[in-house]
Order: C-alpha cells, then sequence, then structure tokens
C-alpha cells in the first residue's frame, strides 16, 4: 500500500514501526511531531480556558478517575500510546490525558459568573455515500475548530503482528479522530454527532479509544463488533469501508451500547452534524447541512467534490474556511479504483496532496 506526496509543503507523513509495543508508538509520534503537539496545546483556548482551569478543581477529579481508570482498564495498550505521545513531545500527561478525553469532559464543566464556558465548536464533518453499479465512493469533509490547522498530520504505523494502518491524526492525539484504514481492507471516517447531556454517560469510553482500535480491525465485521462493545460515552457516526468487497456501512451510536447500522446502496447518503436513522435525543444546531445537500446535484464523484466543496450559503457552507470552523482537508475514497486520495484546498479543485493505494 504505496502513497506518492503531491503537495510536500503541506501535510507531513511518518513512517514507523514495526513498534515493540504501543508506548514507543505513541513516544515516536509524540517526538517526531512535538513542535506541532505544543503549538496546538499553548493556543487552545478550549484546552487553556476551559479544560485546565476545571481539572484543578476538586469536583473534577472523580470524573477524570473514572475516565481514566475505564479506559485504562479496557485499552491498555492505548493508554501507554498517551504515555508515549506525552513524554516524546515533552508535553504534561494532564494535558495530553484532557485533549483525548475533550468530548467526555466538555459537557460536564459547570458554567458559573467567576467560570464563563466558552462554546466547544462541534467537528461537524460531512460525507457522501454511494455504492451502486456504477461506482463506489466515500468522500469525506474533515472540519474542525480553525485552531487545528496546521496542527495535523499522517502517520503509517506498522505493527508487531504484521498489522499497518495509516491515519490522518490531530496533534498530541491518539491516531485517528478524523480517518484511516488498514492493511486488512477496512478504512473508515468519522462525523460528529450532538446528543443532548442527558444521553451522555459520565466516564465511560472516550471516542478517541474506539477510533484508535478501528485501526486494527481485521474486517468489516470485526470493526463493527469493536464500536457495539466499546461501551461509549458519547455518541458518534463511523462511516466503515470495506476495500475489498466494495461495501459501505454508515454506523450511528450512542451510549448505553445503543447502535444503528445502515448498509450504503445506490442513492447516495449524505451524513453531517445530526442523527439519521438511530433515536436520540440530540442537541439542536443552528444550521442543516443536510437540507444544503439534498438540493445539489449527485451522480458522479466530480459532483460529490462539488458537493463537498459548497460554499453558497455565506453562514453555514459545507466547505468551510473560518472564523470558527475549518476544512482541514477532503479524502475520497474510490472502491473500484482502490485508492484513497486527500486533497487540501477546495476540493472542486482537486488538488491532491496525497494518493494511497488500498489494494
Amino acid at each position: 500500500m504505496g502513497s506518492i506526496n503531491l503537495e510536500s509543503n503541506k501535510l507531513e507523513m511518518y513512517e514507523i514501526g514495526p513498534c515493540k509495543d504501543a508506548f514507543q508508538i505513541g513516544f515516536l509520534i509524540g517526538q517526531k511531531f512535538s513542535k506541532q503537539i505544543h503549538n496546538r496545546l499553548s493556543t487552545d483556548l478550549i484546552l487553556q480556558n476551559q479544560l485546565l482551569p476545571f481539572a484543578l478543581l476538586p469536583d473534577s477529579q472523580p470524573l477524570i478517575h473514572t475516565l481514566s481508570e475505564t479506559n485504562k482498564n479496557k485499552f491498555p495498550n492505548y493508554w501507554n500510546e498517551l504515555k508515549g505521545i506525552a513524554q516524546g513531545s515533552g508535553v504534561p500527561f494532564l494535558n495530553i490525558l484532557l485533549q483525548n478525553f475533550r468530548k467526555e469532559i466538555l459537557p460536564f464543566i459547570p458554567k458559573t459568573e467567576n467560570y464563563p464556558k466558552e462554546e466547544d465548536i462541534n467537528d461537524d464533518c460531512s460525507s457522501i455515500l454511494v455504492v451502486s453499479n456504477t461506482m463506489a465512493v466515500a468522500a469525506h469533509n474533515e472540519d474542525a475548530n480553525v485552531a487545528l490547522v496546521g496542527h495535523t498530520y499522517l502517520v503509517k504505523v506498522a505493527l508487531s503482528n504484521g498489522t499497518t494502518f495509516t491515519a490522518y491524526t490531530y496533534a498530541g492525539e491518539l491516531p485517528s479522530c478524523a480517518f484511516g484504514f488498514n492493511n486488512h481492507g477496512v478504512a473508515f471516517t468519522l462525523n460528529s454527532v450532538p446528543p443532548c447531556e442527558e444521553e451522555i454517560v459520565v466516564g465511560a469510553i472516550g471516542r478517541n479509544f474506539v477510533s484508535r482500535a478501528l485501526l486494527e480491525a481485521s474486517s468489516i465485521e470485526d470493526a463493527l463488533a469493536r464500536i457495539h462493545s466499546s461501551e461509549a460515552s458519547v455518541g458518534h457516526s463511523y462511516n466503515l469501508i470495506d476495500t475489498r468487497s466494495r461495501r459501505i456501512l454508515n454506523v450511528e451510536t450512542a451510549s448505553r451500547n445503543r447502535i444503528s447500522v445502515h448498509e450504503i446502496g445506490e442513492t447516495p447518503f449524505f451524513h453531517a452534524n445530526m442523527y439519521l436513522h438511530l433515536q436520540v435525543k440530540q442537541a439542536s444546531t443552528p444550521f442543516d447541512l443536510q437540507a444544503r445537500a439534498s438540493s445539489l446535484a449527485k451522480e458522479s464523484k466530480s459532483d460529490f467534490l462539488a458537493l463537498l466543496g459548497d460554499m453558497s450559503n455565506d453562514k453555514y457552507p459545507i466547505y468551510m474556511t473560518g472564523p470558527l470552523l475549518y476544512t482541514l482537508c477532503t479524502a475520497v475514497i474510490d472502491l473500484d479504483e482502490k485508492i484513497l486520495t486527500i486533497i487540501e484546498g477546495n476540493p472542486k479543485e482537486k488538488q491532491e496532496s496525497y494518493v494511497f493505494s488500498l489494494s
């Protein structure tokens, strides 16, 4: 599974392994991208103004302790990987921990007169999926807080058991809360969904740990089983892709092991910032990308890229350029050509930065 870097001055890729253990994986990644990790964490207003002050309060300790123990016990290797990231980058472990449990902690930070709460901007990624007689494509906008611009990288990791995976990674976080693929024919992209606070289970499994586990899935069935047994604190939407059998599943999850699976077929399926088929109480959102996407053409891969590059709504475009949310890149997985392409910039321009073989 080779790759070609078509724009070397942008997104950086780092290949490591075979690694002897999880700590070494984290250490090498942390060491390599120490500058990006330091820069991201020092300028992240949510970490600096909300998460860190909260973590110093006595009332926060039960939540942080429970989160730590639950995730360390279920995923000891990934816990050690986090420790490696911290040691390799020279960043305090607490900062790395808080960044990786961001979604599981923020809903429980109280708002007081002396402690105003800044809103966490949902990373409202958008995906358009289809499996028809003429094409099988998953195209995905990776949207995030503008603070992530310049603070992402690609890692290709070889494990001692023969598994290799490639993952688009946020600085200081486990691979990958965005998208990735492995040498077992499994790929995925992720979409945020906004459950109400009452739907969130305190101190359960973090989403970053679940998606890290997907990178080692041996099949799409194994990936689905890993999601199903995750006991996650916060819900998520997973686009699971079998690069060998031409299958795509959209999997919506919620706490308490609730799950709904939708097999993608010939009708193009657009997923953004809301639950579509799992019945869950979800937080209201000021904009509906679904409505805009429903009005756009979806007949070809070029149509998909045009949809993901749409900026016709100045306030709430599908392709985002700030001031709060930013489309970091677009990933296009073509199951017939068996390639994953990363586009930086508006996908309508088709300026490819990387092309990975999936065969």
